[in-house]
């Protein structure tokens, strides 16, 4: 989904951020068009409000859809409009942002392929397909993703969470089933939506958690999904640069920070470039700006025989393994980690 022709080497770099898919659904027929080949249809329809990132993105596509189209043509005409902007899941888009305008889930589309779509639902409908035509991710168009089993809001304001990160979330809770006594502190530096914190606490409530993050805006999102997810409890979120805002030093702290290259950035696709936060992204020439300086601030932060579980690009690992070695108290331990996918993609400290 990358707009250049991007190397092999390329894509498992930044595996993250590749959204690949498929979908089912076999639907006949098509909407309606006139002679000229324009969609023939009474709802007029040129977009939603674009993201202020996306002023830049300008697409002449106007998509109208006529009362009383069925569910099956409006999805069939919908994939075939986002297949010209060669999307790998057209299909599959299609047919979340359907569900998503009649509230109901994907096998029930599959199941009711002749219902006919209300003014309303055409209206929505083909402002969604038009906003995802133009690259603006499908969690933002939702206002959701769900993450470890969580649906957690999300917005332009925030990163999309990743399946890939769910490993740290394991490697956490792994931590702290290790640990018994006292309460043990967990830290997510650069929290954003909240997605790790909140699912940490949710599985571990007798942890104490923070989230800290430099975005005001971030945090609000996070706050956001905290009430909604963790209402009697759950983390505390703090504004502030990596591990400075942290009260006290943590037994256990995770970081999914910014780690693409600079020359890497203008090479990631429309979706995540275009509407992601490139704070939540960019990380200087290598992308171990961020990385380097949450490894100064550790040994004031980390407890004795605390952990440190760090998410970093494939290509990092024995960079920031080095790194790791050099730091003074010294690790007892500094390991690399390898995703579902078999690329290395988390590095281990114990000290």
């Amino acid at each position: 989904m990358f707009e250049h022709r991007e190397s092999p080497a390329d894509r498992d770099r930044l595996a993250p951020y590749l959204t690949t898919g498929n979908s089912d659904g076999n639907f006949e027929g098509g909407s309606r068009q006139n002679e000229g080949g324009r969609p023939n249809g009474r709802v007029e329809v040129g977009g939603g409000e674009p993201s202020s990132q996306n002023s830049s993105q300008e697409d002449p596509f106007h998509w109208s859809l006529t009362q009383g189209t069925t569910v099956g043509r409006a999805l069939i005409s919908a994939a075939q409009r986002l297949s010209v902007t060669s999307s790998e899941t057209a299909r599959l888009d299609s047919q979340v942002l359907l569900a998503h305008v009649l509230s109901q889930s994907r096998s029930w589309l599959f199941a009711h392929h002749e219902h006919e779509l209300s003014e309303v639902d055409c209206r929505r409908y083909a402002d969604l397909i038009t906003r995802r035509r133009r690259r603006e991710p499908v969690a933002y168009l939702l206002g959701r993703k769900e993450f470890y089993g969580l649906d957690f809001a999300v917005d332009p304001r925030v990163l999309i969470p990743r399946p890939e990160t769910e490993l740290l979330v394991d490697l956490v809770l792994a931590q702290i089933s290790d640990r018994s006594g006292r309460p043990v502190v967990v830290a997510d530096v650069g929290t954003g939506s909240g997605a790790i914190a909140i699912t940490v606490a949710v599985h571990a409530p007798e942890a104490k958690v923070y989230g800290t993050d430099i975005s005001q805006d971030a945090l609000e999102v996070a706050e956001e999904n905290r009430k909604r997810l963790t209402p009697e409890a759950g983390p505390l979120f703090l504004e502030g640069d990596l591990l400075s805002p942290l009260p006290e030093p943590a037994d256990v702290i995770v970081a999914n920070l910014p780690y693409i290259a600079d020359e890497e950035y203008s090479g990631l696709q429309s979706d995540v470039r275009d509407y992601e936060p490139g704070v939540a992204l960019k990380a200087g020439v290598e992308g171990l700006d961020l990385i380097e300086r949450l490894l100064e601030q550790l040994p004031t932060k980390v407890q004795p025989r605390g952990a440190v579980l760090l998410e970093i690009s494939p290509r990092q690992g024995e960079v920031v393994q080095r790194m790791a070695q050099d730091l003074r108290p010294k690790p007892s331990y500094v390991g690399l980690r390898r995703d579902y996918s078999g690329l290395v993609r988390m590095v281990t400290l114990e000290f």
